[in-house]
C-alpha cells in the first residue's frame, strides 16, 4: 500500500512538472519569437528553423531514459526502440511539421501575440475534421459545434486589421500573417492525427520512450526542411549581419536564437508528458488554459492593443474549447458506464421494496 501510494504521488508530480514545462513552451514560444521580430529580426525560414532545432534536449532526455530502463531491464536493450517503418512514418510526417512550423513563424512576424495566438487556437477545430477523416473520430455535436466557435472566433479578427495592424506594417503583411497562421493551425491539426495513426498502426503499447523517440525524428526533419528553405534564402549568411543590427544589441541576439530553440522544446516535451502521466485531454484542457494567459502577457509585454473584437474572439475560442472537451467528459462518462454495466445483484439490491 505505501509502494502504491509512494508511486501515485510520484507520478503526480511528474505530471504537475510537465505541466509546467508545456505552460513555459507555450506561452514562451510565441512570446520570444514575436520578441526577435520586434526588434529588427526579418528572417522567418530561421524563426520556423529555431522551432525544430532543439532536438537535442529530447535526445538528452532519451539518454537519461535508456539507463533507467537498462538498470531495470538488463543490459542487453536497444538505445532506439522504434521500427523502419515507424521511423519512415515519422520522418515524412516531420516535414509536414517543418511547414506548418514555417507557416506559423509568419504569425509572430506580422501579427501581435494576442492575435496569432487566438487563430491559431483554431488548431482544434482542423484537428477534429482531419481525425473523423483519417483515424475516423465520432463528431459529436459538442465537438461541431466547437469547430464553428473556433473558426468564427479567428474569423472576427480580421473584422479588425486596421485596429490591429502592428505600426508600419501595411495590411497586405497583416492579412498575409492572418493566412499563413490559420494555415499553420491547419497543417497542425492535419499532422496531429496522422500522428496519432502512427501509434494505431504501431500495434503495441506506446511507452513514454517511443513517444520521445518519434518527437524527435520528427523534429529533426523538421529542421532538416527548414535548413534547406535557409540555404536557399540565404539566411545562414543574414545571420551575422542581422545580429550587428538587433536594436537590442549582438550579444542579446544571440541569446534570443539559443532560448528560443530551448523554449519551443518546452513545448514537445510538456506535451509527451502530460499525455503519457495524465491524459490527452488533460494536456488540451492545460493548452486551454494557456491561451488567455498568453494573450495577456502579450499585451503587458509588448503593450499590445486589446479591443473588444479581440476579447470577443477569445471568448467564442475558450467556449469553442470548453464545448469539445465537455463533450469528451460526457462521452468517457457514457462508455466507462457501457464497459462497467451495474451487476443485477446490485441492481436488484437497490431496487426499493
Amino acid at each position: 500500500m505505501d509502494n502504491q501510494s509512494s508511486n501515485s504521488r510520484w507520478r503526480r508530480l511528474i505530471l504537475v512538472l510537465n505541466c509546467i514545462t508545456l505552460g513555459i513552451g507555450y506561452c514562451g514560444g510565441p512570446l520570444i519569437s514575436r520578441l526577435y521580430f520586434l526588434h529588427g529580426g526579418q528572417r522567418i525560414w530561421l524563426s520556423s528553423w529555431l522551432a525544430c532545432i532543439g532536438w537535442p534536449i529530447i535526445f538528452i532526455v532519451l539518454i537519461i531514459t535508456y539507463f533507467i530502463r537498462r538498470k531495470i531491464q538488463g543490459s542487453h536493450i536497444n538505445f532506439f526502440i522504434v521500427t523502419r517503418q515507424e521511423f519512415a512514418s515519422s520522418a515524412a510526417l516531420g516535414i509536414l511539421v517543418g511547414l506548418a512550423g514555417y507557416l506559423y513563424a509568419w504569425g509572430p512576424a506580422k501579427l501581435p501575440v494576442s492575435t496569432s495566438t487566438v487563430i491559431y487556437a483554431s488548431q482544434l477545430g482542423f484537428t477534429v475534421v482531419f481525425a473523423f477523416l483519417i483515424v475516423k473520430q465520432k463528431l459529436t455535436a459538442y465537438s461541431a459545434n466547437a469547430v464553428v466557435l473556433l473558426i468564427v472566433g479567428a474569423a472576427t479578427l480580421a473584422l479588425r486589421a486596421d485596429g490591429d495592424r502592428p505600426q508600419g506594417e501595411s495590411t497586405k503583411q497583416y492579412v498575409l500573417g492572418f493566412v499563413m497562421t490559420l494555415l499553420a493551425a491547419a497543417s497542425t491539426g492535419l499532422a496531429l492525427p496522422l500522428l496519432e495513426m502512427i501509434y494505431m498502426k504501431a500495434q503495441r503499447t506506446i511507452t513514454y520512450t517511443m513517444v520521445l523517440e518519434i518527437q524527435m525524428i520528427l523534429n529533426i526533419f523538421g529542421s532538416v526542411f527548414c535548413t534547406v528553405g535557409m540555404i536557399v534564402n540565404n539566411d545562414f549568411q543574414a545571420i551575422s549581419r542581422e545580429a550587428r543590427q538587433f536594436e537590442l544589441g549582438e550579444a542579446k541576439y544571440y541569446l534570443v536564437l539559443v532560448w528560443s530553440a530551448i523554449i519551443w522544446q518546452f513545448s514537445t516535451l510538456g506535451i509527451t508528458g502530460v499525455v503519457q502521466y495524465g491524459s490527452s485531454l488533460l494536456c488540451g484542457i492545460v493548452i486551454a488554459f494557456l491561451i488567455p494567459l498568453t494573450e495577456i502577457l502579450g499585451v503587458l509585454l509588448y503593450h499590445e492593443t486589446f479591443h473588444a473584437t479581440k476579447g470577443l474572439a477569445i471568448f467564442l475560442s475558450l467556449w469553442g474549447f470548453v464545448s469539445y472537451f465537455y463533450g469528451e467528459i460526457k462521452h468517457s462518462q457514457k462508455k466507462k458506464k457501457e464497459e462497467n454495466p451495474i451487476p443485477q445483484t446490485e441492481m436488484a439490491q437497490s431496487l426499493p421494496v
